[in-house]
């Protein structure tokens, strides 16, 4: 336990895994009856598992359970994998074995002894399987009943960083990097251990440690003097189950090799990935591969070089395909020096546009990363159709934990919601059921790599994301990719339940709000599916016609008749047309198109009618409005609670939410003024609009 853990109760740095004691009943007696963990394996991952239940029993119920080798004592948890504990093998038949994946696990209760057995194929699993139970315990569910199996649903689970080695965070509101300082990788890890344990907790199983835009400094963490110091950050996560990746520089034979090209095609270039390759791997047997942005906001590419993306991925696959590598390359690629009012330049046609064509050229271990939507994390945009749009290439989806659109961390905005609106997604791909889920799990067309990606949100506040509520957001997206079926309240619940405890006005009152968030944000921000109206650069606070390269104007096209992006076949950009079966016709008809991406899709009249029966400028006045109230309503719902948790975790809430109050009325007043005066259309209640 880190120093900060032990010094600190009421700064949030335990998050959800603070394990609150249990008062005496029923729940604390099945629980107080576990006095012992059986364990006769050695292997690394499996100690952390032990290590971890100690922990976790130790705080809940006031004692430390003795850990043995063997016995079959009452009120033990037995650890194991297949065939290598008698216990574990007796305990679970052949068919529930055969059932486990190399991560899932099994947990059973024996009522004989009152002992419980968790089971896996492999270590990592029975960590997952520990961390299960403790979730359980946390959350005060019972356990003398417990008969659980079961498996990841995605593959790859992963998290990114985008951390920059003078300890910047690149879209980070939580503080500077736990990773890096002053021009070097940290040498105090405990922070860096205390962050696995996060992770490996919600079903985290990959991380890459650097941001995807490589600078200068951070292309050198190939080299010598930079390998040992990744390799003791990979150590540290694999004890957590956790895999390690790297951010590269596509032009890295030319940042810290001697080479004057990086062209995919040459035989020096490949040959000097393949050596740097052998490098990295001697360093760090177990490291994932690579993790790359190129040719996209002047990264460097194959572009250069009159190369495509098959050329570039592939020459990097090659080399780390020996050791069981993968390389993951971002979809994320748009010029963005374009002129966004020439109809064949539309941003949100661009990833689908430069890849499907490519389907079927890429190797078997490159993964395509496809943000959730073809913009860029806006709190509103249509699906990005890129995603099952590659029947013969691995894909995987995008999130971002950071709320860079979405309130920075400052205002509460809880993203699960959102998260499964995007995974639930009817494709069409191969016809009805095929949902966006069943693409990155790789079920629908039988991918071998797939999984999720998000951006993260922790830095060194103390509590990790700046925004208290915002940990709900790390602990939901573990939890989603593990297991995409999980509904946004019940991953609210059992985080609420875990950080706070389990008063239950306390674990409805958080669950509401967080429910409520992303609409309240949406409401007073971006209407329709318009986007952005965001401060360029930074993309915190209102400005309507906050476009990052201004001379080509906004990305909403408001003028003094109407609002919003055509992108229509039939007179607009033809984006519409990259979807598939009825999503096509559903975007492309204003009869259709839903209410909440209008704009996205059609550039319509100020007086045009929503299905809500309001026409479009009565819509961004009321939302507005409304928008305020219930960011009004979010404070005076955190005030009930005082009394209920640690004074320092209320107070730093009720700071956040007045802030967001207050900027509530920002956004209203100037998103309504603006459209007030482009269309000269009254409000029908009479508010004052500034």
């Amino acid at each position: 336990m880190s120093e900060t853990n032990v010094q600190y109760t009421g700064d949030g740095y335990q998050a959800w895994l603070g394990y609150h004691r249990i008062a005496p009943g029923n729940v604390y007696e099945q629980y107080a009856a576990l006095k012992a963990i059986t364990v006769n394996e050695n292997a690394e991952v499996i100690r952390t598992a032990v290590t971890e239940l100690s922990r976790g029993l130790q705080s809940m119920l006031g004692y430390e359970p003795v850990v043995e080798e063997s016995g079959e004592s009452a009120g033990s948890i037995v650890l194991g994998t297949f065939g290598n504990n008698a216990i574990v093998d007796r305990t679970f038949a052949e068919d529930t074995r055969s059932a486990i994946g190399p991560e899932g696990f099994a947990i059973k209760a024996v009522k004989e002894n009152r002992s419980i057995v968790i089971g896996a194929s492999t270590a990592p699993g029975v960590l997952y399987g520990a961390f299960h139970l403790l979730r359980l315990m946390s959350t005060g569910e019972a356990v003398d009943n417990l008969d659980v199996v079961q498996n990841p649903v995605n593959q790859l689970r992963m998290i990114n960083q985008w951390d920059n080695i003078d300890g910047s965070i690149e879209r980070g509101y939580a503080g500077k990097s736990i990773f890096y300082k002053d021009n070097r990788i940290t040498t105090d890890l405990e922070r860096v251990r205390d962050y696995a344990r996060l992770l490996a907790s919600s079903g985290i199983n990959a991380i890459s440690i650097n941001n995807v835009n490589v600078h200068k400094y951070e292309t050198r963490f190939l080299t010598e003097a930079y390998l040992p110091d990744v390799a003791k950050v990979a150590a540290v996560f694999r004890a957590y189950g956790v895999k390690m990746f790297l951010s590269i520089n596509y032009a890295s034979p030319l940042e810290i090799g001697d080479l004057t090209t990086a062209d995919p095609l040459d035989p020096g270039v490949r040959e000097w990935w393949r050596a740097k390759a052998a490098e990295v791997y001697a360093a760090i047997p177990d490291f994932g591969g690579f993790l790359v942005k190129a040719d996209s906001e002047n990264r460097p590419g194959p572009f250069t070089y009159d190369r495509d993306h098959a050329d570039g991925s592939n020459m990097l696959a090659e080399a780390v395909k020996p050791y069981g590598g993968i390389v993951i390359w971002r979809c994320f690629v748009y010029n963005c020096k374009q002129d966004w009012r020439d109809r064949a330049t539309d941003r949100a046609r661009a990833a689908y546009d430069h890849f499907k064509p490519l389907d079927g050229r890429f190797m078997d271990n490159v993964i395509l990363q496809v943000k959730n939507g073809p913009m860029d994390f806006q709190v509103r945009e249509g699906v990005s159709p890129l995603i099952g749009a590659m029947e013969q290439t691995n894909q995987m989806i995008e999130f971002q934990i950071t709320q860079e659109y979405t309130g920075q961390q400052r205002h509460l905005c809880y993203l699960v919601p959102q998260w499964k609106e995007v995974l639930d997604f009817e494709t069409y791909a191969k016809g009805e059921g095929s949902p966006i889920k069943r693409i990155v799990d790789g079920s629908l067309y039988g991918n071998r790599f797939s999984g999720f990606a998000a951006v993260s949100n922790i830095g060194d506040d103390a509590n990790w994301t700046g925004h208290l509520l915002a940990q709900a957001n790390l602990y939901g997206y573990g939890r989603l990719a593990w297991n995409p079926e999980l509904t946004a309240e019940a991953i609210a619940e059992e985080w609420i339940r875990m950080t706070f405890g389990g008063d239950e006005q306390l674990v409805r009152t958080i669950r509401g709000m967080l429910m409520d968030s992303w609409s309240i944000y949406e409401d007073y921000t971006s209407p329709l599916g318009v986007g952005w109206m965001v401060n360029p650069d930074h993309h915190y606070g209102p400005n309507v016609d906050g476009y990052e390269y201004s001379k080509w104007g906004t990305y909403h096209f408001a003028d003094c008749h109407g609002i919003g992006v055509d992108r229509t076949m039939a007179t607009g950009t033809g984006y519409t047309g990259q979807y598939k079966g009825p999503n096509v016709e559903m975007y492309e008809s204003l009869a259709s198109c839903p209410d909440e991406l209008l704009l996205f899709f059609h550039h319509v009249p100020y007086t045009h009618v929503l299905h809500s029966g309001k026409t479009v400028i009565q819509h961004i006045y009321d939302t507005h409005f409304v928008g305020v109230e219930r960011a009004e309503q979010l404070q005076a719902k955190w005030s009930e609670l005082q009394g209920s948790m640690h004074e320092g975790l209320h107070q730093q809430v009720a700071a956040r939410l007045a802030e967001q109050a207050a900027h509530a009325k920002e956004w209203r007043d100037m998103i309504n003024t603006y459209f007030f005066r482009k269309s000269g259309i009254a409000d029908q209640l009479g508010r004052k609009i500034y």
